[in-house]
């Protein structure tokens, strides 16, 4: 009689044990490598050091680790080959990329405005597109989205590249020269806009609406992994988008959340408040949708790198983007 309880106990505890061992396995989260075109301190990439800080990505069964690449074309051939299943671009990538036969698409844009702004020296008098006509300014790079919105920008005014000297000065130097009087003007992301004001000079930006319309950052999948992985692509895009949402409910408080997740930020949270406020109303703001891709804005935007040559073919706008993982029942607060 004893034996039989003891052969009994000793079978319910492997069954218990085999449980507890299966549910463990369910448990492990779906490690993930997610490229970013740069270090991943930057507070361009707010909203998905805040989704991981806050576990929006544990909370999905994700554990997300973010490698840096070298821009945003790397990120996407290195999605595009398979060595990771998302990553971070502008939402223009995909165009060029397309072109030349890499399959990716962007599954979600972080706001409906572009990341582009073009900050002027107060002292300048410069108050448009068209008054930068003579005068000097910078850029990271010719190859870069910003410059490129910044060649639709003065042909929107009437210009050509050749009525404006710009000056290609990386990522530092862009705001570096500008804020030491040796530009005028600059394009450049909100995080540069705030290194030059803080380095003294008074700075005032042109209005949003006279800059083209190029897009916003963007999460990018490739092809397979849409097909073959959606219920991973929907958790990082549906996760960061909440790291969105903080940023634009509460600047301070995401500011906070960043320099705890990124010490070398610890001490300026207020320079973060204002990079962040800078997102909140020129990049983010006014997207209906918090994500959703416009594709018309993106047709915009891939007929203008056709036009200028960026690009030699026109990629087929439905191959550049997808919205299926974008929750459209939740309008952006």
């Amino acid at each position: 009689m004893f034996k039989t309880l003891f052969q009994r106990f000793g079978q319910a505890s492997l069954v218990a044990l085999g449980l507890s061992l299966a549910l463990n396995a369910q448990a492990q989260p779906t490690n993930v490598t997610y490229l970013l075109p740069a270090p991943p301190n930057s507070p361009a990439f707010a909203p998905w050091i805040i989704a991981k800080e806050k576990g929006y990505y544990a909370s999905k069964d994700l554990n997300l680790e973010f490698i840096a690449a070298k821009g945003g074309v790397d990120v996407a051939k290195q999605v595009g080959a398979g060595n990771a299943m998302l990553g971070g671009a502008l939402g223009d990538t995909p165009i060029v990329v397309r072109a030349n036969g890499i399959p990716v698409r962007a599954v979600a844009v972080l706001g409906a405005g572009g990341v582009t702004m073009v900050a002027t020296n107060a002292a300048e008098n410069i108050n448009s597109i068209s008054d930068l006509k003579g005068k000097t300014m910078t850029v990271m790079s010719y190859s870069d989205t910003t410059y490129y919105a910044l060649l639709a920008s003065l042909r929107k005014a009437g210009l050509s590249k050749t009525d404006v000297n710009v000056q290609a000065a990386g990522p530092a130097g862009v705001w570096q020269l500008f804020s030491a009087n040796k530009a005028q003007a600059m394009a450049g992301v909100p995080d540069w806009v705030v290194n030059a004001e803080e380095a003294g000079l008074q700075i005032k930006l042109i209005p949003q609406e006279q800059i083209f319309e190029s897009m916003a950052q963007a999460i990018i999948a490739s092809d397979d992994a849409i097909k073959n992985h959606p219920e991973v692509i929907r958790g990082v895009v549906q996760a960061t988008l909440q790291g969105m949402q903080d940023i634009i409910q509460d600047p301070h408080a995401a500011a906070v959340t960043f320099a705890k997740a990124v010490p070398a930020y610890a001490g300026k949270e207020a320079s973060l408040e204002k990079t962040f406020k800078l997102y909140v109303e020129h990049v983010y703001a006014n997207q209906s949708v918090l994500g959703r891709i416009d594709p018309a804005r993106l047709d915009k935007v891939r007929k203008f790198y056709v036009s200028e040559g960026i690009v030699a073919k026109e990629p087929a706008l439905d191959e550049l983007y997808t919205n299926q993982f974008i929750e459209t029942t939740t309008a952006a607060q």
